[in-house]
C-alpha cells in the first residue's frame, strides 16, 4: 500500500495489483463519518481487489480521515465531491475504472457517470439512502452545536450533532460536509452510465428502504441483500463476495 497526498490536497491510498490482470482501476468511496481505511482497508476490500488483480485507489473525503476539511459548505457539497474524486482518478492515470462505493459514497458514484461519461465501467453501491438522509438537518442549530454544545431542538439534528461531535476537532468540517451535502440533495432519475450497477443492501439496514424504487429507474440493475444493518454489512462476507464477483466476474 502506498500512501499519498493528491493535488486537491486528498489523503489517497493506493494498493498495486499483486497480479497482473486485464482490468481498469477501482475507485472505493467510503461512508459519512468513515474514512478510507476504516472502510475498505480493514474489512480487507482493498487487499483482496489488488490480489485479483486490480489497482485500487482509496481517497479520504474532504473533511474525512486524513483529508483536510472543507472551508466552506460549497466544497462539500455533492458536486465538489465527485470532482475530487475525479482530480484523484486523473492523477493516478485511470482513464477507465471501477467504482465501489458505500452509503454516501454510493450517493457519490451514482454521480460519476454523468460526471465522467464514458469512463465508468463497472459499479457496486452499498449501503444506498433512496432519499438525501440530511435534507431534514436545522444546519444551523447542528453548527451551534458543534461551537458551542447548544442542544437541537429538533431530534434527528440533535442525533447527527452527537455523530458529528464524537469526531472531536474534526467535528467542523463534518458539519460543513453536512451542509454542503443537505444543499446538493439526492435525487435520482436516472443512471447514465453504460453498465447497470450492482446494489447491495443489508437485511436490516433501515437506512435503505425503499431502495427499490432507485434500482427500478436502471434497467438491468441488480439488487442483492446480504446479512446485517448498516454498519455491519461492509464487515461481511456476503458484501466482499458481491463485489469480487461483480468486479472481476
Amino acid at each position: 500500500m502506498r500512501e499519498t497526498q493528491s493535488r486537491t490536497g486528498l489523503a489517497v491510498r493506493t494498493f498495486t495489483p499483486g497480479r497482473a490482470a486485464d482490468r481498469p482501476a477501482v475507485l472505493l468511496v467510503h461512508g459519512f463519518g468513515s474514512d478510507g481505511h476504516q472502510d475498505w482497508v480493514a474489512t480487507g476490500i482493498a487487499p483482496a481487489l489488488a490480489e485479483a488483480g486490480q489497482e485500487v485507489i482509496v481517497p479520504d473525503l474532504r473533511g474525512h480521515g486524513d483529508s483536510p476539511a472543507p472551508s466552506a459548505a460549497g466544497e462539500a457539497g455533492a458536486t465538489a465531491l465527485v470532482a475530487d474524486l475525479l482530480a484523484v482518478l486523473d492523477e493516478a492515470g485511470a482513464g477507465t475504472f471501477d467504482a465501489i462505493g458505500y452509503s454516501l459514497g454510493a450517493r457519490l458514484a451514482w454521480e460519476l457517470p454523468t460526471a465522467a461519461p464514458g469512463r465508468l465501467r463497472r459499479t457496486v453501491l452499498g449501503g444506498l439512502s433512496p432519499a438525501e438522509p440530511f435534507e431534514a438537518v436545522d444546519v444551523a442549530a447542528l453548527h451551534r452545536a458543534v461551537a458551542d454544545g447548544t442542544e437541537p431542538a429538533d431530534p434527528f439534528t440533535a442525533m447527527i450533532a452527537g455523530m458529528v461531535r464524537a469526531h472531536g476537532d474534526r467535528a467542523a468540517g463534518l458539519a460543513l460536509c453536512v451542509e454542503g451535502l443537505r444543499g446538493t440533495p439526492f435525487a435520482p432519475r436516472s443512471w447514465t452510465g453504460d453498465t447497470p450497477p450492482v446494489f447491495v443492501v443489508g437485511k436490516d439496514d433501515m437506512m435503505t428502504r425503499g431502495i427499490e424504487q432507485v434500482v427500478d429507474l436502471v434497467e438491468g440493475a441488480e439488487l442483492v441483500t446480504v446479512p446485517g444493518e448498516h454498519h455491519e454489512v461492509l464487515a461481511g462476507a456476503g458484501f466482499r463476495r458481491t463485489v469480487l464477483e461483480a468486479l472481476t466476474g
